[in-house]
């Protein structure tokens, strides 16, 4: 059963950083692509950004220029580097592993002014 954790997520004024963290066990982490999620508050999901097992990855042109996202296969953990936060940014985060389909529980996010 594949499982994953993630983590870092927290309050931030306008302009500031985090990193998301999640830690995926139960499947080949290197084989799979992974993606962030998140929902803001009365919103859809909205897909944020995707890394493919080569390390190829796509952003929402929301977040281009301001977020990362990188792996690391040896620790299998899926990361979510933000930088110049909004507070428009703010929502639940969620780590996807794309080919079984399975989400983490969440991490809250919240970006003030």
């Amino acid at each position: 059963q594949v499982q994953l954790v993630e983590s870092g997520g927290g309050l931030v004024q306008a302009g500031g950083s985090l990193r998301l963290s999640c830690v995926v066990s139960g499947s080949i982490f290197s084989l799979n692509s992974m993606a962030w999620y998140r929902q803001a508050p009365g919103a859809q999901l909205e897909l944020v950004a995707l890394i493919n097992r080569y390390g190829n990855t796509n952003y929402a042109d929301s977040v281009k220029g301001r977020f990362t996202i990188s792996r690391d296969n040896i620790k299998k953990t899926l990361y979510l580097q933000m930088n110049d936060l909004k507070p428009e940014d703010t929502g639940v985060y969620y780590c996807r592993e794309i080919q079984s389909d399975s989400w983490g529980q969440g991490t809250q996010v919240t970006v003030s002014s």
